[in-house]
């Protein structure tokens, strides 16, 4: 009581002293240093875990151990998520957009540290997955949790969860601009006067932070072979079109797998599908363990085939010359979706930003290295073009190609490639829009009618739900009423419509006053009519769950002021009017473009 009473204070005297935008950019700084100290432990918790169990592996041959690892890892990560979260964590970035969508930014307060937990032990375990979605959906439920606890309004939580994204990915890279970048194109937070500030607060103290917990070094070591020149233009849009495909390759290579997962209701058996798929994968091509950030960085920074090679340690492929190196990538690049949708479907925790810049560096190397064999122009260097493919397939995975630009610039000092990162992005990005119109963490929730998008309409729609503009004061009627006990039913009703239920509370029909104004001030008719012979049936229904654009195209289609909303099983749950409805939407546009 007194702990409550103290914070009661303190709300008090903060709405005295601080406005909601001045205390929005102290929350933004505090979301800065929470989530880049979260992403630390994430990232510190797998490397402890990876040593202890890869220490002393045979880097010349392959290891039995990855048969096992892996599938220990995701039943622990299992048995984790079953006993102690008990609620489902995975897929991250998309639970942050689905609670933007459906729950006003409102994120459970155990998403602070259990996406953590679960992923350190799944991708220090060998899970084939990243930890950015984790820390992202981390960052933003920091966020969320200290909005909703200091009782900001949804439109600062939304914002603030933004800042928690921002402030994650700024901390996991070092990269402020691609945090706030990465917050506009993929969450779709849009940027105004109002937001820019919180947003930049949050990225920038979380880089800082990370800064001093782990020095100066880059997560990736970039080494430019040669400089870019205009005559390497061809071959950046021809990768940018090859890392489109490969986008689209992946996206729907992780839908599939991800169907077939769904398909089990038993979890041990999606545990035996998951663990024997990666296992055997990872067995065979060990750079699918884990992130793969180590064979990034190799592919990055060597400049021989004597350095790349070490791509292929702890396989048997390792010293068996370039077409097998070659043979390598490509094996690599089919099988890293399926690593990855095994690893999630199997029970484990993780996101796909790391595995996208994964496929996108090996995608890069390949495309390359064909291109020279085979001499089709201008000798494109290879870890120049790993570089570039990072920014193409993260830019068509995640439909978002500003951020694949600033955060591999920003990620590998690489600045010096900006014009080779913006060709190879766009190209990529415009790609895989001719086939997939939705990112791979919206289209789950586009299919639902459930993504914000950066179409305002469309985005007011989608925050708007039926529960908050229905009216259950209502004057319901029985069939069999005859009309003179209607006109005094009619009398006590505030609408032009009253419902004809059955005895179950089913709606039968709808008596439309307008309709029966011939009739029902004629006294001498009241006992010649019942209900049954003057309602209609409506012009349509709705359900609870029906998307607002579906509701709206019903009122434009029916032309109706009202429109009644059922549930499951045909009961009455209240009315939807056309006034009310386009009453509230106008008061959300206000509010959503208010700076």
């Amino acid at each position: 009581m007194a702990n409550s009473r103290l914070f009661d204070r303190f709300l008090a005297w903060r709405q005295k002293r601080l406005s909601d935008k001045q205390f929005t950019l102290v929350l933004a700084f505090v979301v800065g240093i929470l989530a880049a100290l979260a992403a630390y432990v994430l990232h510190s918790l797998i490397r402890i875990i990876q040593d202890l169990l890869t220490r002393g592996m045979e880097r010349t041959s392959y290891n039995w151990l990855y048969l096992v690892l892996p599938v220990v890892g995701i039943w622990l990560t299992m048995l984790f998520v079953r006993y102690v979260v008990r609620n489902n964590i995975s897929h991250g970035i998309t639970r942050i957009l689905y609670a933007i969508s459906t729950k006003q930014s409102r994120l459970k307060a155990h998403n602070c540290w259990t996406s953590v937990v679960a992923s350190a032990i799944t991708i220090g375990f060998g899970g084939s997955v990243g930890a950015e979605a984790p820390i992202v959906l981390t960052g933003s439920s920091i966020a969320s949790t200290l909005g909703q606890k200091f009782r900001m309004n949804n439109k600062t939580l939304m914002l603030l969860v933004g800042c928690g994204a921002a402030a994650a990915i700024a901390g996991i890279f070092k990269a402020p601009i691609a945090g706030l970048v990465f917050t506009i194109e993929v969450l779709m937070i849009d940027l105004t006067m109002a937001s820019i500030s919180p947003i930049l607060i949050a990225s920038v103290t979380a880089t800082c932070f990370t800064y001093v917990l782990v020095g100066e070094d880059k997560l990736f070591t970039f080494n430019m072979f040669s400089p870019w020149s205009v005559e390497r233009v061809p071959s950046d849009i021809f990768l940018g079109i090859f890392c489109g495909l490969v986008s689209l390759y992946f996206i729907r290579t992780m839908t599939f797998c991800e169907d077939i997962f769904g398909r089990l209701r038993n979890r041990y058996y999606k545990l035996a599908l998951g663990g024997i798929v990666l296992s055997v994968l990872i067995f065979l091509f060990p750079s699918l363990y884990g992130e793969g950030y180590k064979s990034i960085n190799i592919l990055l920074g060597g400049n021989s085939d004597a350095e790349w090679a070490e791509v292929m340690e702890n396989s048997w492929f390792y010293g068996k010359g370039t077409m097998i190196m070659l043979l390598y990538l490509g094996c690599v690049i089919l099988t890293k979706s399926f690593a990855t949708a095994s690893t999630n479907g199997g029970g484990g925790c993780g996101g796909t930003f790391a595995p996208s810049l994964f496929i996108g560096a090996f995608s890069g190397f390949f495309f390359a290295r064909l291109w020279n064999m085979y001499e089709l122009g201008p000798m494109f260097p290879e870890n120049n073009a790993a570089l570039l493919g990072m920014a193409g397939v993260m830019s068509g995975v995640m439909h978002a190609p500003l951020t694949g630009v600033f955060l591999i610039a920003e990620l590998t000092a690489g600045y010096d490639m900006f014009m080779p990162l913006m060709i190879t992005s766009v190209m990529a990005y415009l790609t895989i829009r001719a086939f997939e119109p939705h990112s791979i963490y919206g289209m789950r929730l586009a299919r639902q009618g459930k993504l914000i998008t950066h179409h305002t309409d469309r985005s007011i729609l989608t925050l708007m739900t039926l529960d908050s503009v229905i009216d259950k004061d209502y004057v319901a009627v029985d069939k069999d009423m005859e009309m003179g006990q209607l006109v005094h039913s009619i009398s006590k009703s505030r609408t032009s419509l009253l419902p004809v239920l059955d005895a179950a509370g089913k709606l039968l029909g709808e008596v439309d006053t307008n309709k029966i104004r011939h009739v029902v001030f004629r006294t001498e008719l009241y006992h010649h009519f019942k209900v049954s012979q003057l309602m209609t049936p409506p012009a349509a229904t709705l359900r609870l769950g029906d998307p607002m654009e579906d509701v709206v195209r019903d009122f434009e289609t029916t032309n109706a002021q009202q429109l009644a909303v059922l549930d499951d099983e045909q009961h009455l749950m209240g009315y939807v009017s056309r006034v009310r409805l386009y009453g509230r939407y106008r008061e959300m546009v206000a509010d959503f473009s208010a700076e």
